[in-house]
């Protein structure tokens, strides 16, 4: 009996023994979130001492993630994880830094933004409006086309910038060339400015829908982001913009607007001259009975040349007939000699409406 109590207290020393032990290993189950300390870092493989009975196995399949951890950990360091698989084929739990990265790049971005310090990136892929750009820290963003300081940017290329706008939660981050100014300190310096006032503006960057331009507000040191659509640039129709335009010239235009919302200041170059349609305005006045060919007839209706032989002038100019103008029974077909009379001026599309002379008014006109 004294041999069989002394085995059964044995039995149960091991069991709590155990028990004891076994209460020590941490479990794990997928999603979970737990720190540990860096164990190996090699090009091979990456482990973490998260506490369970085998070490965990970092799995990033990415080159930029793994360059990221190589740059930013060493032997030692604590780390949070994501565990991907609690125990794998190898008893090993598997585990993912990528969610860690994400909130250490996030918050580096955050003291950029705050503190307006201009870090390195690299620039990777081009699209019409700007380039896709990568940050040392693993996290990559946006450069528009409108914050950059120089015109020739290409993949590969290393430059320095800002960030200018963060939302983590739509993962948009947009980086900037340029010292943007805050929302207030816009609002302050276009006091000092007026719609209308001329200045001289340095060309940035030319696009295919207009050009980014600064100037220095007049008397002091605040340089102020501008733009000038393709449109304001003449008053003439422009097709390539870089046939009359290059980086770094400097040219004369006047305010057209304050835009707030992305702090810039419109401008306007064909404005520094007259409209050459007050001119015609004035040769073609209202009522006045005029006669031209037919060059067009479409949806709009019918687009005429005028006959302008009083002006002296080899310029084209043409009358549009719109389409709820001509009658139910009439037609018109291109080269046919026509006469109308101006009925208004449309000078927002520069165009002479006209309406056909009726000999006698059919029924169904308006």
């Amino acid at each position: 009996m004294a041999n069989t109590s002394s085995s059964n207290k044995s039995t149960s020393a091991m069991a709590k023994l155990l028990a004891s032990h076994k209460n020590k290993v941490v479990t794990f189950k997928k999603g979970d979130s737990v720190k540990g300390k860096i164990t190996k870092l090699t090009s091979g493989e990456i482990t973490v001492d998260v506490g369970s009975k085998t070490e965990a196995i970092v799995l990033e399949k990415e080159k930029r993630i793994l360059n990221t951890i190589f740059s930013l950990f060493k032997i030692g360091d604590t780390v949070e994880v994501n565990v991907l698989n609690p125990e794998s084929d190898l008893g090993q739990p598997v585990v993912s830094l990528r969610r860690y990265l994400g909130d250490i790049a996030w918050k580096k971005l955050e003291e950029l933004q705050k503190s307006k310090e201009a870090i390195e990136v690299t620039v990777s892929d081009g699209t019409k409006s700007g380039f896709v750009v990568n940050t040392a820290f693993g996290i990559a963003g946006f450069l528009p086309q409108s914050h950059l300081q120089q015109a020739d940017v290409t993949p590969g290329q290393q430059i320095k910038v800002t960030v200018l706008e963060l939302n983590r939660k739509d993962n948009k981050i947009i980086f900037s060339q340029k010292t943007a100014l805050s929302e207030a300190d816009f609002a302050q310096a276009v006091k000092k400015l007026k719609v209308g006032q001329k200045v001289e503006v340095t060309i940035n960057n030319v696009s295919s829908f207009g050009m980014f331009v600064s100037f220095a507000l007049p008397g002091t040191e605040t340089i102020l982001e501008g733009f000038i659509h393709i449109s304001e640039t003449s008053w003439e129709k422009v097709g390539d913009l870089s046939e009359h335009f290059s980086v770094g010239q400097k040219v004369e235009a006047v305010i057209t607007r304050f835009d707030e919302e992305s702090r810039r200041v419109n401008l306007s170059i064909k404005r520094l001259t007259v409209d050459p349609f007050e001119a015609l305005m004035a040769k073609f006045p209202v009522d006045k009975k005029v006669s031209g060919i037919v060059a067009k007839v479409d949806d709009a209706g019918v687009t005429v040349t005028l006959d302008d032989s009083s002006a002296g002038s080899e310029q084209e100019i043409e009358g549009l007939i719109r389409k709820e103008k001509i009658p139910p029974t009439t037609t018109y077909s291109v080269g046919q000699q026509v006469t109308t009379t101006v009925s208004e001026h449309d000078k927002r599309k520069h165009k002479i409406i006209l309406v056909p002379v009726l000999l006698e008014k059919p029924i169904g006109y308006r």
